[in-house]
């Protein structure tokens, strides 16, 4: 996996993670600081129960990383089927970091949450009411499962890549990335909702998305324009 690519996923995820992901899970973040953790907790233990509700999330991106990506294995057989799902990749991206940047409603039309259903309710209130360090970790996992457009960026990704491994990998970095705005907002609740401060970061997260769009997209059309170029496991 290119270095140059890492950085960029790393970059996307950060500065994203603060204007973005901040305003979609920082109402989970909110509410389990404020209903679970007692004042009277150390500071350690108060980072350990953060931590572990991050580790949760980052879990289940993990997990749905290594699938898109042995589901991006299956369908990409030549040049023309790698070509097309870089193309889809890249277009998706763009279409995201215009959404960012509050060109287009495109992230809207993704991001409808489940959070109304029955089953998602009802394990949300039993882990929430929970005392133990589990129930944060779980409670973190199951909020990796809501739907959100910043993650389809990643786990579109993960689906380019052909390979479980690579897929996982790219979704473990992007949550990895995530953590530091998430994990400080639960010490410092409503820090990042400030608009001058999340705007700036939505900013350059938009045009990173944008800029490695078209570099996905450009990838996909080598591959279908030159069928003697070789396919690898990881084209990102």
């Amino acid at each position: 996996m290119e270095t140059v690519s890492i950085l960029t996923i790393i970059s996307i995820a950060f500065l994203g993670s603060f204007g973005h992901c901040v305003g979609m899970c920082g109402g989970i973040v909110i509410a389990y600081s404020s209903t679970k953790i007692k004042s009277t907790w150390s500071k350690k233990l108060q980072a350990t129960v953060h931590l572990l509700y991050s580790f949760g999330r980052i879990t289940t991106y993990t997990i749905l990383g290594a699938l898109f990506g042995l589901v991006g294995g299956v369908v990409t057989f030549d040049n023309l089927t790698s070509g097309i799902l870089l193309l889809v990749t890249g277009s998706m991206m763009i279409l995201i970091g215009l959404s960012l940047m509050g060109k287009i409603k495109f992230l809207t039309i993704l991001e409808h949450s489940c959070s109304k259903s029955p089953l998602y309710q009802n394990t949300f209130k039993s882990l929430i009411g929970s005392d133990s360090l589990m129930s944060f970790y779980l409670l973190g996992m199951l909020n990796g499962l809501l739907p959100c457009g910043f993650v389809y960026v990643f786990a579109i990704t993960a689906a380019s890549t052909g390979s479980a491994f690579w897929g996982a990998f790219v979704m473990f970095i992007f949550g990895l990335s995530t953590l530091p705005a998430l994990f400080s907002l639960g010490f410092f609740i409503g820090l990042f909702k400030q608009t001058n401060l999340r705007d700036l970061f939505i900013k350059l997260a938009s045009f990173l998305v944008i800029g490695f769009g078209i570099y996905i997209a450009y990838l996909g059309y080598e591959y279908i324009i030159d069928p003697t170029k070789s396919i690898l496991s990881c084209h990102i």
